[in-house]
């Protein structure tokens, strides 16, 4: 029986009580991916986790350093789903097609272009590096299913890290919106199957 997908990067649900700092940290990614960084307050994560602000501040001395904590758990949790779905038997084009729907129905709500932008001035140099660390992570998952494909010969031979990159990139256009705030295509899956046939043909046969 096949297993049901969990959306990409969302927190595992568990019956079990959480601890506080597991609830502050699922409470602040709903938020900060619904909002946007300037409008998340410590004291809207303390009100909604029902704990007090200095709860928060327990566990987080800053919401800078909050940000970082939700964006690195979220990138794990990315990694782990894609290295779920890059690993099964299927042929590369169908194991993109997962990927890219279950990407896109996470983000369909979430303005990714400007969604780290005002958290990034926020953030110290090192908390910067540590998010860019967790996303080179994330892209090596990736550039290693297109890095085998290339050495079975399922696509011609290039440089796995530029396809890598390539791909998230074209996954950026389900951000994209009209005048009318209209996507380009409204059905999901229509606009992931879009996305890899450009792909793929784009790689060569």
């Amino acid at each position: 029986m096949e297993q049901k997908q969990r959306p990409l990067g969302r927190p595992r649900q568990n019956k079990n009580t959480k601890s506080k700092k597991e609830m502050i940290l699922e409470v602040a990614t709903r938020l900060f991916l619904t909002q946007n960084y300037q409008v998340v307050s410590m004291d809207e994560v303390a009100k909604v986790c029902g704990v007090t602000k200095a709860t928060v501040y327990y566990y987080y001395s800053t919401k800078a350093a909050l940000f970082t904590a939700t964006m690195l758990q979220m990138m794990i949790r990315i990694r782990e789903n894609m290295h779920q779905i890059l690993s099964t038997n299927k042929n590369l084009e169908d194991r993109l097609l997962d990927f890219a729907k279950v990407y896109l129905h996470a983000t369909m709500d979430i303005d990714m272009k400007n969604f780290m932008k005002d958290a990034k001035l926020s953030l110290s140099e090192e908390q910067l590096k540590e998010l860019k660390d967790a996303e080179d992570s994330m892209y090596e998952v990736l550039e290693k299913a297109l890095d085998n494909a290339m050495k079975i010969g399922e696509i011609p031979k290039g440089n796995a890290t530029f396809a890598a990159h390539a791909f998230v990139s074209l996954l950026s256009i389900g951000d994209f919106k009209d005048e009318n705030h209209n996507p380009i295509l409204a059905n999901i899956d229509e606009l992931a199957q879009e996305i890899v046939s450009f792909y793929r043909n784009g790689l060569g046969h």
